[in-house]
């Protein structure tokens, strides 16, 4: 069966904090290999994603993969980041360049880390990290083409990497072709497909919009008239993402990263239909 990890965000408030554990809670017996907790455009979140790092070490079984983002900050700033998760006992790191405060293009801090694959080279040469990097099965906007993306991660891969998730796909079939240029270039840490089970399909449509990812047409005209229907929407959102990971598995993939939203009702009902309940990877 293949193991499972999950993603999850920092919460913004006291009352958004107390759901966030009950969720966690709720998808801990999923047993996932590990749990990602986000770090916000321009290191805007690194207080609360430090908090909620800490707790998930200290609290409970979960094996915590802390977001590390070099953009808008200098190196000392972004290497005080690594010694307090190395303190708080993270020993798994998801190094990313990160998007500006204002979301417009990237541009490296005057003294700051020139992008992923120096972060990850800095994480490397410190040790005691097992480094995640992102990848892009669909390319990432910035990104002139595919193979400029494949060369960005041949890079981060060789800097110290030993594992890469992807951005959230709708299209299978894109992990499938994904999956064949990774081995064309003779890519062969693991690559992990990103998994995105939401009820908010309009919200699906705005990130997919952002970050290069596709939503098929069949996709739309499923959720098309449902928009005050939330448990038609629900049970859609089930099904689409119980169908796309039982094709990635019955394909040969051994690893799937839910971005959860912090909500624990679609995806564990997901994990739940494909028997991964109490299945997934060493807690």
């Amino acid at each position: 069966m293949p193991s499972i990890s999950l993603e999850f965000f920092p919460p913004k408030s006291a009352e958004a904090e107390a759901k966030l554990w009950d969720v966690v809670n709720e998808l801990a017996v999923i047993r996932p290999d590990f749990v990602s907790i986000t770090y916000g455009a321009g290191g805007s979140t690194r207080d609360r994603t430090h908090k909620c790092v800490k707790h998930l070490v200290t609290k409970t079984d979960l094996k915590p993969a802390a977001h590390l983002t070099c953009v808008a900050a200098s190196k000392s700033e972004v290497d005080e980041v690594i010694e307090d998760y190395a303190l708080a006992g993270v020993k798994h790191i998801v190094a990313l360049r990160g998007d500006m405060p204002d979301m417009e293009a990237f541009s490296p801090h005057p003294d700051g880390y020139s992008g992923s694959v120096e972060l990850v080279d800095a994480l490397s040469r410190r040790g005691g990290f097992d480094i995640t990097v992102s990848a892009y099965p669909e390319r990432h906007p910035e990104s002139r083409d595919m193979q400029t993306d494949i060369d960005l991660l041949k890079a981060k891969i060789d800097a110290g990497a030993t594992r890469a998730i992807t951005q959230f796909v709708f299209d299978t079939e894109h992990h499938y072709r994904f999956r064949d240029v990774l081995a064309e270039n003779q890519i062969n840490i693991p690559v992990i497909p990103g998994i995105m089970p939401t009820t908010n399909f309009k919200g699906v449509l705005r990130m997919s919009a952002a970050c290069g990812a596709s939503v098929p047409d069949w996709m739309k005209s499923k959720f098309e008239g449902l928009d005050d229907d939330l448990e038609s929407r629900r049970a859609l959102a089930i099904e689409v993402a119980t169908e796309q990971c039982r094709d990635l598995i019955e394909s040969g993939f051994e690893n799937l990263h839910f971005y959860t939203l912090n909500q624990a009702t679609v995806t564990q009902a997901v994990c739940n239909a494909l028997g991964l309940e109490k299945m997934g990877g060493q807690s």
